[in-house]
């Protein structure tokens, strides 16, 4: 029997639905699924509910990093906000329980925690008859991720299963698929035609600067640096949706026009971390995996204290980023990498050897082929986990 596919996500950063993105191309791709449907989650909600997942999000992403980092460290607690989190969300996304009642699929994928929280609420009382996955996003597992009922969990480490094995999740929910990212990172490309295309110099270096999807942080400053390099390369900057900062960027470096290339959002990521030789930003879980699916070295700017700085410590330890503490040195910290090609290319091995690109046809071909029944966690196991935890 062919089957319904539901994918939910939401749209707290960009992350979370290019994942979701990814997770649909996979599906449409396989004859096994009769229909597919992937929606942001807040889409079905009232417009506080929405400011305060998204906006107020990158809002405090911006203003209040340090007050995020001490939210991610406070709240990683198993089952500690479950039952605030599922009032609020109870109470403000009666549309979404109706549209998922509705659609009544037989298999569902969420990229966040929000939507999963309400699909295992639906499942642990015999709402809907349907297998919840769950795919985290980001390298390292927060207990938000955690659900009372679901089928399987889908993680990006070794070390992410053996974390949740230990909490108590039995070894068989848990599949080591990595983050998915858009197919198209796997295609191969012309590197020299592409760099012209992009009038860029085929043989010099070029590194990429990424200011995200939404064009925040410190992208400014880190042009400025970028000034001082002795290094005779060329940079890429990525500006995102904020028009703004390209102008501002691409006023300052007038003078060095030669020097820079300055974008607003794109849909070629994938052919600019193919050309590049240095990725520099911020590293969420959806811009490493893709980096590193490109074999791309990394230069880790302005991480978001939490579930970037986790994932930093992952790629520093794996050998394929290096982390500017003080964007001052930064100019310094590139030519001493620029300088050993060596070096370069072991990080560029470094991350082939950790890539996963192809996560989401992985994450689709366990879940069509999966005969294990739903599992719901039963009050003395979730008790273990939360003793397993020791927090």
């Amino acid at each position: 029997m062919k089957k319904r596919v539901l994918i939910m996500s939401t749209s707290a950063g960009s992350g979370h639905i290019k994942a979701a993105e990814a997770l649909e191309k996979s599906f449409f791709a396989d004859r096994r699924v009769t229909e597919v449907i992937n929606n942001d989650s807040l889409q079905y909600t009232n417009k506080l509910f929405r400011d305060f997942y998204s906006k107020l999000y990158l809002s405090l992403a911006q203003s209040a990093p340090n007050f995020l980092g001490w939210w991610y460290k406070t709240s990683d607690e198993p089952w500690r906000t479950d039952r605030m989190r599922h009032m609020i969300d109870h109470l403000n996304t009666k549309p979404l329980v109706r549209f998922i009642r509705d659609f009544n699929p037989h298999i569902t994928v969420c990229t966040h925690f929000m939507p999963a929280g309400i699909i295992s609420h639906l499942i642990a009382t015999k709402q809907i008859d349907a297998r919840l996955s769950i795919v985290v996003t980001d390298l390292d597992f927060h207990a938000m991720w955690l659900s009372r009922a679901f089928h399987r969990y889908f993680v990006a480490l070794d070390e992410t299963q053996a974390y949740l094995e230990m909490l108590g999740i039995p070894k068989e929910r848990i599949t080591v698929s990595g983050i998915p990212i858009d197919p198209i990172f796997q295609q191969s490309i012309n590197r020299h035609a592409e760099r012209i295309r992009f009038d860029l110099h085929p043989e010099k270096p070029v590194l990429l600067l990424s200011a995200g999807a939404f064009g925040i942080g410190p992208t400014q400053f880190i042009v400025e640096q970028l000034l001082f390099l002795n290094a005779d390369v060329q940079t890429v900057v990525i500006c995102g949706k904020n028009d703004e900062l390209k102008n501002q960027i691409t006023h300052r470096v007038n003078q060095h026009k030669s020097k820079f290339k300055i974008l607003g959002y794109t849909h070629e990521m994938h052919t600019l971390m193919k050309i590049s030789d240095i990725f520099i930003g911020k590293p969420g879980g959806i811009t490493a995996s893709e980096a590193i699916a490109c074999a791309l070295p990394m230069c880790i700017v302005a991480p978001i204290p939490g579930q970037e700085e986790r994932n930093s410590d992952h790629l520093l330890e794996e050998g394929i980023a290096i982390k500017c503490n003080d964007l001052i040195s930064l100019a310094y910290k590139l030519d001493t990498l620029l300088a050993d090609s060596n070096r370069l290319q072991r990080m560029s091995e470094n991350a082939l050897r950790f890539a996963k690109p192809d996560a989401s046809t992985t994450i689709v071909q366990t879940l069509l082929e999966d005969d294990l029944p739903p599992l719901s966690l039963s009050q003395t196991a979730r008790a273990k986990i939360s003793l397993n935890a020791g927090r």
